[in-house]
C-alpha cells in the first residue's frame, strides 16, 4: 500500500468515527456512548479505533483540538477598540465558523453533549480573550486591563468566555433565530460592556 493510500485510509477512518460520534451524541448523549457503539455506527473495527484513539475521551479531545484550531484559523482574531456601533469582523467570522460546523457544535454543546468539551471550549476562549484584550484601556485615567486584579487573575476572561459559550449554545438551541452578523454584534456589545465595567474595578 502506498503512503498516499494509507493517508487516505486513515483520514477516512477518522471521518467515519467522528461522524459516528456526533450522530450518537445527538441520539443518546455523550455519557451513554461506548466505543462499541461508535465503531458499529462507523462500520470500522475496534482494532482500527484503538490504532488511532485510546478511548472515547481521546477521540473527543482530538476532535476538540481540531475544532479549536479551525475556529482560530477561521476567525483570525483581530480584536480592536472600535466604536460599539461598529461590528468587528472577528465576531462575525466567529459565528460564521459556528454556522459552518453547526452540527458538531450543536451536538457537543447541547444537553446531550460533552461537559468536558464545554469546559475546554470555555478555557480556550478565556485564553484568547485574555491575550487579545489585555491592552484595552477605555479611558485616559484608567489602567490597561492586564493591570486590573480581576483581569490578571483570569476572572474577567473566564467570565467573558462563559458568556460567549452560553450565547453560542442558546443560538443553536433556538435554531439560530438571528443571522451570524446580528448575533455577532450582540455578543460584541456584551463583551465590550463587560470589559468596560471590569476596567473600572479597583
Amino acid at each position: 500500500m502506498t503512503h498516499n493510500s494509507r493517508d487516505l485510509r486513515v483520514r477516512r477512518t477518522h471521518k467515519l468515527l467522528r461522524e459516528a460520534l456526533v450522530a450518537l451524541i445527538e441520539e443518546q448523549g455523550f455519557d451513554a456512548l461506548t466505543v462499541e457503539a461508535i465503531v458499529q455506527r462507523a462500520m470500522v473495527s475496534r482494532a482500527a479505533f484503538y490504532r488511532h484513539y485510546q478511548d472515547k475521551y481521546d477521540l473527543i479531545e482530538q476532535l476538540f483540538f481540531e475544532a479549536m484550531q479551525m475556529m482560530l484559523h477561521d476567525i483570525d482574531l483581530s480584536w480592536n477598540q472600535a466604536s460599539q456601533d461598529h461590528q468587528p469582523d472577528a465576531f462575525v467570522r466567529l459565528f460564521e465558523h459556528f454556522t459552518a460546523y453547526g452540527r458538531l457544535y450543536r451536538a457537543l454543546l447541547g444537553e446531550k453533549g460533552s461537559p468536558w468539551f464545554q469546559a475546554k471550549m470555555r478555557a480556550c476562549l478565556a485564553e484568547v480573550v485574555g491575550e487579545q484584550t489585555a491592552g484595552f484601556r477605555f479611558a485616559a485615567n484608567q489602567k490597561v486591563l492586564r493591570e486590573q486584579r480581576a483581569f490578571a487573575s483570569g476572572f474577567v476572561p473566564t467570565l467573558v468566555a462563559g458568556l460567549l459559550v452560553d450565547a453560542i449554545t442558546w443560538w443553536f438551541e433556538q435554531e439560530q433565530p438571528d443571522p451570524p452578523q446580528q448575533i455577532a454584534l450582540s455578543c460584541y456589545n456584551l463583551v465590550l460592556s463587560t470589559l468596560k465595567e471590569a476596567n473600572r474595578w479597583e
